[in-house]
């Protein structure tokens, strides 16, 4: 790969925005909507039973921007929200009247639009373009024939949590050099969520890329370890996010992204004040994408664990 190349990829990239009016803020197909609005309107319009976590995942949105932007689709009587069918904490989404009006008008005008786009050119560069459009989607995604694997966020199943303790061992003794007190540590994690973890206000994620397990994370209440085992009482204040795994081959691809957004949107929807994890400097990739969900670096430490001279870091999110 050159320095053109990249360039060229920039390029190509500038032009298609212009030409279908990604920059054009607030005028998609001469409405009141943005892209990225028709986008999350159309993803109602044709999904089934769909729910926020879902349009979260789908669309690798920041859950506090999704939110915001379904509340003003609320306010303009686009869409109802209620209780998922599938999980009472989820939010189901469903289109008024108004709202399939209003997604048939945009799905019209886009029809139109890329119409309008193919008329301007004889039929032989109608072939070329479709052609190299195929191209594209084949190489970067999929195609119709061939699609892209599916990402999917789902609760754990038998044997799932077993794998998480088994792949953090191995990815983390493989790319960090963490000895067995690391694999000791993440099973304990993993045997307190067995035993204490609350629906109301515990969640574990298992990341499927077409259908295969690539990821996974927690978001329990902070000081589960040390809580009893009966539930209720005073609603606890602090979410703490844990073990984010994702495999080296699924990275790149969206999945760690959706896992994290996955878990500030259901603290936030369980009602906590903030969200913090733990984390050691030497995962760079990873602090990425706390940076990106708003993650705040509050304090680091040195320390000597799992075989290595590391710097642990605490991050919080206030919800």
């Amino acid at each position: 790969m050159t320095g053109r190349e990249v360039q060229q990829v920039r390029s190509f990239n500038r032009f298609y925005t212009n030409l279908i009016g990604a920059l054009d803020y607030g005028r998609h197909l001469y409405t009141p909507y943005t892209l990225t609005e028709a986008r999350v309107l159309y993803e109602i319009s044709h999904g089934h039973r769909v729910d926020a976590a879902d349009l979260r995942s789908s669309l690798s949105l920041d859950a506090g921007y999704l939110s915001r932007l379904l509340t003003r689709f609320e306010e303009g009587g686009l869409i109802t929200r209620g209780p998922s069918e599938r999980d009472g904490r989820r939010q189901r989404i469903t289109l008024t009247e108004h709202g399939r009006a209003t997604a048939d008008l945009l799905e019209e005008r886009s029809r139109d639009s890329a119409g309008t786009l193919l008329k301007r050119l004889p039929g032989p560069d109608r072939s070329r373009l479709l052609e190299s459009m195929t191209a594209i989607r084949e190489l970067l995604g999929g195609t119709p024939e061939h699609p892209a694997p599916v990402l999917r966020l789902r609760d754990p199943e038998p044997g799932d949590l077993g794998w998480m303790v088994q792949r953090n061992a191995a990815l983390y003794a493989r790319e960090y050099g963490f000895d067995l007190s690391y694999e000791a540590l993440v099973a304990r994690i993993v045997a307190e969520y067995a035993e204490r973890h609350d629906p109301l206000w515990d969640r574990t994620w298992i990341a499927e890329l077409g259908g295969e397990r690539v990821g996974a994370v927690m978001c329990v209440r902070d000081g589960i370890e040390a809580l009893p085992q009966e539930t209720g009482g005073t609603p606890p204040s602090t979410a703490r996010l844990r073990l984010l795994l994702v495999e080296p081959e699924a990275r790149g691809r969206g999945v760690g992204q959706a896992l994290v957004s996955a878990c500030v949107g259901f603290a936030r929807e369980a009602g906590y004040r903030e969200l913090v994890l733990w984390t050691n400097s030497v995962l760079s990739a990873a602090r990425i994408l706390y940076e990106r969900a708003g993650f705040e670096l509050t304090a680091e430490k040195p320390h000597h664990s799992f075989g290595r001279e590391l710097v642990g870091q605490d991050w919080r999110l206030p919800l």
